[in-house]
């Protein structure tokens, strides 16, 4: 057998490269991280459109620095999930929005048989991973991590009026987000530094990109985990587009929420019944993977100013309006996100003066619902995902609330200022269910917020498939850090929380655990 390293990442996104960067911090320690797309060693090396955090382009289908996987939301719903192909992963393609999970998301996590998940265990990792320019050193917040935490500026019109909207709503300010007991509005997270956009490839992987013990290797398409007598000892891959074995002693699978699941699948670890039918011999019956994962269904309402607004600066996103469930006594987890940029602006760069700006409405109670599965044993055949969207009665009533909380902030006298008012939907079909349900159904998308298809919790339980270390219940040598292993996709976006996954993760490797 050919020597391997001590530990194989597999995957450089959000949890990745913190915790491969974390790990050759041991210099005993031999780490090799692929990824799957190219692999940057210099920020100049990267495209200036990811580099820009002022737009998304780099998360347009097409773009070749993003997976576009096809996934179907609801019945009839089609839908394609941009994800990131290069390193730095999703961080280097998405909106920037750095927001920590909810105390009460990791209480519940914790309750499960998880506790480094409390929201005690967590926060010094919390503090150790970023540099807040805004709050600085304090008991919540840390100023010399490796990613940059900048809130948005509220110094714009829209944002003005947003604002003002939501406290005539009734909703208490929450200055700062990642530090708050109570939810409202207040200026997003974001990964900034002077408009770029500061992926966890920069963050991390840049400055350890010269220590002898750790390999960095682009245009490596991990295949399947290599297992024997339920051990891993490396992978299968492509690289760059030939078959070559990598051997380790340990496997850290890093490939997201749903690159992670199916190399789990295609490599015999998952629901045994399944795999036989598709000729895969089961190693580890794991029926936990793949078959209850949770994301954020997402709608875009569209509103017209009065008059032509200022272009913003430092970034797309200015503030949020995050209700609790109960806030109302609807039962609904929602986030409001208000747009600076119209969206066509956001994918292109370019709009017209005169064209709608938008509000991304998502639902942020937690809820699995749903499937990943592998359509053959092909290793390259995409897998087949459906979210299950609009299954349930609760799931439309949820939406339904989304929009018209939307509609109601818009129709504000304060956001009547800047606003001639929301282009869709009419109040004949907001006060109609089942015209809205209508509506939602043509128009529903998602936040790409998928966690749970692998998910942490004890061994006795059935649907858990990793322990909070990650390490694979029925496997040796083997652990999944990504948004994969968290049960529940939290109340707030997931980006913050992965890259704590690779913290989290990569203290429990170097401890022993």
């Amino acid at each position: 057998m050919t020597p391997g390293v001590d530990v194989l990442v597999v995957g450089s996104g959000g949890s990745g490269a913190p915790l491969a960067a974390r790990l050759s911090e041991d210099p005993s320690r031999r780490v090799l991280l692929v990824e799957a797309g190219p692999a940057p060693r210099t920020v100049s090396g990267f495209p200036r459109e990811l580099l820009d955090g002022g737009t998304v382009a780099g998360a347009v289908p097409g773009h070749p620095d993003n997976w576009a996987l096809g996934a179907l939301l609801a019945p009839g719903r089609p839908y394609s999930i941009a994800l990131g192909r290069i390193l730095g992963g999703s961080t280097t393609i998405n909106g920037s929005y750095f927001e920590r999970a909810r105390e009460a998301d990791f209480a519940a996590w914790a309750a499960n048989g998880s506790p480094a998940w409390s929201p005690e265990r967590v926060l010094p990792l919390q503090r150790r991973l970023e540099h807040d320019t805004d709050f600085g050193s304090t008991p919540t917040h840390g100023d010399a991590g490796p990613m940059p935490v900048r809130r948005a500026s509220l110094q714009h019109p829209a944002a003005d009026a947003f604002a003002a909207a939501s406290a005539e709503w009734g909703a208490p300010a929450e200055p700062d987000k990642n530090d708050s007991t109570t939810s409202g509005f207040g200026p997003v997270p974001q990964n900034l530094i002077d408009g770029v956009r500061w992926n966890t490839g920069i963050a991390y992987l840049l400055p350890a990109i010269d220590r002898p013990n750790l390999e960095i290797r682009g245009e490596v398409l991990v295949t399947r985990v290599l297992m024997e007598a339920g051990r891993a000892i490396g992978v299968e891959a492509l690289v760059a587009g030939r078959p070559d074995t990598l051997f380790a002693e340990e496997v850290v699978l890093c490939a997201g929420a749903f690159g992670s699941p199916a190399l789990l699948l295609r490599s015999g670890i998952g629901p045994a019944d399944e795999l036989r039918a598709l000729g895969i011999e089961a190693v580890v019956d794991a029926p936990g993977v793949g078959t209850a994962f949770g994301d954020h269904p997402q709608l875009v309402l569209e509103w017209r100013p009065r008059r032509e607004l200022p272009h913003p600066t430092g970034g797309w996103m200015a503030g949020a309006l995050n209700l609790d469930a109960g806030a109302g006594g609807d039962g609904v987890d929602l986030e409001v996100l208000q747009s600076l940029l119209p969206m066509t602006a956001l994918t292109t760069g370019m709009a017209a003066p005169d064209a709608p700006l938008p509000f991304l409405v998502s639902v942020h109670t937690p809820v699995n619902q749903g499937r990943i599965r592998l359509t053959s044993a092909d290793p390259v055949d995409p897998p087949r995902i459906d979210y299950g969207y609009l299954r349930t009665g609760a799931d439309r009533a949820r939406l339904r609330r989304a929009a018209r909380v939307t509609a109601e902030l818009l129709a504000s006298s304060a956001f009547r200022a800047v606003s001639e008012g929301l282009l869709e939907p009419e109040p004949g079909v907001l006060a109609d269910d089942r015209a809205l349900d209508d509506w939602v159904a043509a128009r529903l998308g998602t936040s790409i917020h998928a966690c749970g298809t692998a998910p942490f919790g004890p061994a006795d339980d059935a649907a858990s498939v990793v322990d909070e270390a990650g390490r694979v219940h029925g496997a040796t040598g083997l652990r999944v850090a990504d948004t994969s292993i968290l049960p529940t996709a939290p109340r707030r976006g997931p980006a913050a929380t992965a890259v704590l996954i690779g913290e989290l993760v990569a203290d429990a490797m170097r401890s022993g655990g």
